[in-house]
């Protein structure tokens, strides 16, 4: 578990996850000689990280996208809609999160509540599979 101080080393994770990756790289490509008691005999198992719990700062240091920014949506990838406010130089995403609610819902519409004055119309990009992510880094 990684949970930074305000002495973060935030680009300097690796120096820490860097056992951890050779270890995980290890155990994916040639595994480790295991015996499973139910079958009597011994196996070559392999391992993979499936997935990390963490919120958008840490998933920004694991992962190296930037989480900060006009291009800090990880979700949205190259689609982002995110605006410089008028009398600073800091990103805005409000109101771009109203594409992920449900078609029909009533904030979709609510043009008072929202910055803008604008109706929601377009949807959310669909979750990108395992494929397309990979064709997605060859390009």
């Amino acid at each position: 578990m990684v949970i930074p101080d305000p002495s973060n080393p935030k680009r300097l994770i690796n120096v820490y996850l860097e056992p951890l990756i050779k270890k995980m790289l290890q155990l994916w490509h040639v595994g480790i000689r295991t015996y499973d008691h139910v079958m009597d005999n011994a196996f070559i198992m392999r391992a993979t990280l499936m997935w990390t719990v963490n919120d958008l700062p840490a998933y920004g240091m694991t992962s190296g996208w930037s989480t900060a920014g006009v291009m800090g949506c990880p979700v949205c990838i190259d689609d982002i809609r995110a605006f410089h406010l008028q009398h600073g130089r800091k990103a805005c995403y409000f109101d771009c999160n109203k594409q992920f609610l449900p078609e029909h819902h009533p904030y979709r519409r609510n043009k008072k509540a929202f910055t803008k004055n604008r109706v929601e119309n377009k949807v959310a990009r669909p979750r990108l599979t395992g494929d397309n992510s990979l064709i997605g880094c060859k390009h």
